[in-house]
């Protein structure tokens, strides 16, 4: 019996135990229940997740998104992806500190990111906030205490600031996602130096600087992405250091000098992408040795001399891009003997013929040679890669006729053979190719018929045959492409009339017959009600009785305009004008403007901007408005309006303070002037640089209870394109706009006041092009009318993003009808759309569109949208329009783009331009309609770049 003590003592001790450790287990639980309930309170749950969610069941363990340790019944999980909660981070999440894994991306969480995050969550392992809406900068004290996080994504959010350098002390980091941010200034020192790192992506941000060495501290570093930033200097040469790299992207950064040769240690290396920097010299034959290269994107650099032969020993190879370099020579052997699924080549200076061996790997699904100086034939044999679906061959120098074998490629998607010197017949086997969706064959020596089987490609969105010698009608069996958008066969020898079976398309934004042999009736729909006349124009006659039985004349009339005359304008706008003059004369078609309802108040309407802008140019110089406030008004005392200021700043913490409005603006600041004011840079109490624009149109400004309203009311647009309005000051006398003051400057400077050197690329111009449009489209979905939309009303942000500003503003002017406004904003003259000067025409989001219209052109051609001369004014809009019907187009292109400008994406732009300034407001487009084009232009080749991605 004694003997049994000892163990009996044991067990009551074990028991003790368990009873004293079972209160604190019921406490956490408890606290883990009221974590997650406070978190449920803290955001809104649209899609009901978290309806499951109660302070009345204590087993969290089976809610949605939450898991839990089996062991201890303490949560350790909460992942809730794609449930679109938003609000801001709760902070009930730092309570739940057994947690390993937090995972919340796709949802509109906003706010700052937990500074204490990490350090109250000592046992996280996993943090994913990626896609929401998280801003300000990344806490320095989110790494204070970081030795447990492994993996860790703020990707695709608005975070802003430095990289903490404190990251680097977070030695179990394995993955690091900060990409697809506003984060700026230098990568930080010793990332590369993290033991257990693997994965490292800061792309899509605005960092700077050069890259810091120190690879050969990467013993586990296996991916590496710092594309889409602004790097600059040599890409580092112990980059080769980090053995274990298996993806290096350096992509569309300021990188100069050449590839470091300490890359062709890196054998495993399977993608390489360094294209969009500014590398030059030879791409080096040790290259071939990176045998496990998969993917090689050197596009858009400035190397030189021949593409290596060596790159044939990289066996693996299915993508390469070497587009846009100074690459000579002829097309490498091996582009068709590896198993290459994409290859682009274009743009580049290669020669010669196309040579495809009868051994060829067919594995092509991709192949881009354009913009080259390829001769000869295009091969038959290319018809052999029957999974091809995208085919550019345009602008070289290939002869002879089209393959008829083109037609059994049944997955081929684009075909472009434009701008070459091909000839013969389009074959009528093209109707096999069914999965086409472009069309492109302009520029060439095509003759005969349109083959009726052009009908049976039924996914065709696209078709371009102009500029050849096609004759005969247009086969009704187009009408059965009911996804075709934009159809140009202008430049031909077509003749009969339209085939009715043309209103059976319901997709159609272009279709451009002009300058062919057409007569008759236009189809009766929608489109070719409004379809604008430079559409039909240089014809035989096509009439239509909705149009009052108006016929398109063969040869127009000329009118001369000539603002600087102090006679009438008319007086010079008749035939028989002198033509003797020093300067030519721009001629603009009667055509042009015959379509317009009412055609002749219009005409007299544009008349009358003309004489309204010549006078206000010569006014200008003498006299500022007599509404305006003089430049001795600002240093005047603020005290008389003291004490009626109104300053309010919107999603301020105190929403309304007052204070002299004076006080923020500075002359030594100005920024610039325009017809509503003149805009200053300040600096407010917290540091924040803004812009004031200052209303000189105070007698005419609302009353305050309405201005305020109306302000209030712009203040809630919100739009990465559309400039933020944060604020306003009002007295009787004085009215201050407060908006985000964005460093890039305004566009019109860019196009006009800069060097040839810092002129803006193809690129960034396509990119301010989509970037207003969508602002505009957004303006336009909120029923905001522009009104004053002008280059110097796009500004640029740091990263030259362009956002539309001066917004709205007409609306806070009631007192002015449509002529003084004409003369408030004389600036804006050239882009003015025609209806502007007509009272019994009602202004519209069309005059808006114009106006864009005119802005393409004027971002394409590098020139203002009305150039005035000594004896008369060039408008932009019929310059184009002239040396498009001419085929002169590439005459008009800014210079400054210096060859690189892809007339294939061009040419739909400029033509998309034309369409908006349409003298006929709904013949214009909607900007939601224009939005659409614009990304069609680019998406055939992204789809297919991002399929083998």
């Amino acid at each position: 019996m004694n003997a049994a003590l000892p163990l009996v003592k044991l067990l009551l001790a074990a028991l003790l135990a368990a009873l004293v450790a079972a209160p604190p287990r019921a406490a956490a639980l408890t606290d883990d229940v009221l974590a997650l309930v406070v978190f449920k309170t803290g955001v809104a749950d649209p899609l009901g997740r978290l309806a499951a969610w109660t302070e009345d069941d204590d087993r969290p363990c089976s809610w949605p998104g939450v898991g839990c340790d089996a062991r201890t019944g303490r949560v350790t999980s909460l992942s809730l992806p794609s449930a679109s909660l938003s609000g801001r981070l709760p902070r009930a999440l730092l309570r739940l500190d057994a947690l390993s894994t937090l995972a919340l991306p796709r949802n509109n969480l906003s706010g700052p990111v937990l500074p204490s995050l990490l350090a109250s969550l000592p046992r996280l392992r996993s943090l994913d906030l990626s896609a929401n809406r998280l801003d300000a900068a990344v806490p320095a004290e989110l790494f204070a205490q970081c030795r447990s996080i492994r993996a860790l994504s703020l990707a695709r959010n608005d975070l802003s600031g430095y990289i903490p350098p404190a990251v680097a002390s977070c030695a179990s980091l394995v993955s690091l996602n900060l990409s697809s941010n506003r984060l700026a200034g230098p990568i930080p020192d010793g990332l590369w130096s993290l033991p257990s790192l693997r994965s490292l992506d800061l792309s899509g941000n605005e960092l700077s600087g050069s890259v810091p060495g120190g690879f050969p501290g990467s013993s586990s570093l296996r991916a590496v992405d710092l594309s889409r930033n602004f790097l600059a200097g040599e890409i580092p040469a112990d980059i080769g250091e980090a053995a274990l790299l298996k993806s290096l992207d350096f992509g569309h950064n300021l990188f100069t000098g050449g590839l470091p040769e300490s890359l062709r240690r890196l054998s495993g290396l399977r993608f390489l992408g360094a294209g969009g920097n500014a590398l030059a010299g030879d791409v080096p034959a040790w290259i071939g040795e990176m045998w496990a290269l998969e993917r090689l994107d050197l596009s858009g650099n400035r190397f030189s001399g021949a593409i290596p032969d060596s790159i044939a020993k990289c066996k693996k190879l299915v993508e390469a891009d070497l587009s846009r370099n100074a690459f000579t020579g002829e097309l490498p052997w091996w582009v068709f003997g590896l198993p290459l699924q994409r290859v682009s080549v274009a743009g580049n200076k290669l020669y010669g013929w196309v040579k495809i061996p009868a051994d060829a790997v067919v594995a092509l699904r991709v192949l881009d040679l354009s913009s080259n100086g390829f001769s000869s034939g295009i091969p038959p044999q290319i018809t052999a890669f029957a999974g091809l679906q995208y085919l550019n061959l345009s602008s070289n120098s290939f002869t002879g006729q089209l393959p008829a074998g083109i037609g059994g490629m049944r997955l081929l998607e684009v075909l472009d053979v434009s701008a070459n010197r091909l000839d013969g017949s389009l074959p009528p086997e093209i109707g096999g190719a069914v999965a086409l969706r472009e069309l492109r064959m302009g520029r060439n020596s095509f003759t005969g018929h349109i083959p009726s089987q052009i009908g049976n490609c039924s996914s065709l969105v696209a078709l371009d045959l102009s500029h050849n010698n096609f004759t005969g009608s247009i086969p009704s069996t187009i009408g059965n492409l009911t996804s075709l958008q934009v159809v140009d066969l202008s430049k031909n020898k077509l003749n009969g009339t339209l085939p009715v079976e043309l209103s059976n398309l319901p997709s159609l934004h272009i279709f451009d017959v002009s300058h062919n042999l057409l007569s008759g009736d236009l189809p009766n729909s929608r489109f070719f009600d409004n379809i604008p006349e430079t559409f039909l124009s240089d014809n035989l006659g096509l009439c239509s009785s909705r149009k009052n039985n108006s016929c398109i004349a063969v040869m127009p009339k000329p009118i001369v305009l000539n603002p600087n005359s102090s006679t009438n304008p008319l007086s010079k706008s008749t035939p028989t004008a002198p033509s003797n003059m020093h300067h030519k004369k721009i001629i603009l078609s009667v055509s042009t403007l015959i379509a317009i309802a009412g055609g002749g108040t219009i005409i007299v309407g544009v008349i009358i901007i003309s004489v309204l802008n010549r006078r206000a140019r010569v006014s200008t110089s003498r006299s500022a408005p007599a509404t305006a406030l003089s430049d001795d008004y600002l240093s005047q005392s603020p005290e008389n309006d003291a004490s009626s200021g109104k300053l309010v700043m919107f999603g301020k913490g105190s929403p309304e303070f007052c204070a002299g409005g004076h006080a923020l603006l500075n002359k030594d600041c100005e920024l610039g002037r325009g017809g509503f004011g003149a805009v200053y840079k300040t600096v407010l109490r917290d540091g924040q640089p803004m812009a004031i624009k200052k209303l000189t149109v105070s007698s005419l400004v609302k009353s305050r209870d309405d201005f305020e309203r109306q302000v209030k009311l712009l203040s809630k647009v919100r739009h990465h394109n559309v400039v933020a309005l944060r604020g306003f000051y009002w007295t009787s006398s004085l009215q201050l706009l407060i908006y985000d003051y964005l460093p890039g400057g305004n566009l019109h400077k860019q196009l006009h006041e800069c060097t040839e050197d810092n002129s803006l690329s193809w690129m960034e111009r396509f990119d301010i092009i989509l970037g207003v449009a969508r602002g505009l489209t957004h303006l336009h979905q909120r029923g905001i009318i522009h009104y004053n939309l002008k280059s110097s009303n796009v500004l640029l942000d740091s990263n030259g993003e362009p956002r539309v500003g001066d917004y709205g503003l007409a609306k806070l002017l009631p007192m002015l009808d449509r002529y003084v406004l004409s003369s408030k904003i004389q600036s804006a003259l050239g882009y003015m759309a025609p209806e502007f000067a007509c009272k019994t025409v009602k202004i519209t989001e069309k005059c808006d569109v114009y106006g864009f219209g005119v802005l393409v052109l004027e971002v394409l051609t590098g020139r203002r949208p009305v150039e005035y001369l000594e004896d008369d004014v060039v408008v932009l809009c019929d310059l184009v329009r002239s040396a498009l019907e001419e085929g002169r187009l590439e005459d008009c292109m800014d210079p400054r783009l210096c060859g690189e400008l892809p007339m294939e994406e061009a040419l739909p732009i400029i033509k998309l331009g034309l369409v908006c300034t349409s003298q006929v407001p709904s013949n214009r487009p909607d900007m939601g309609e224009v939005v659409n084009i614009l990304e069609l232009v680019r998406s055939p080749q992204d789809s297919a770049e991002d399929e083998l991605v």
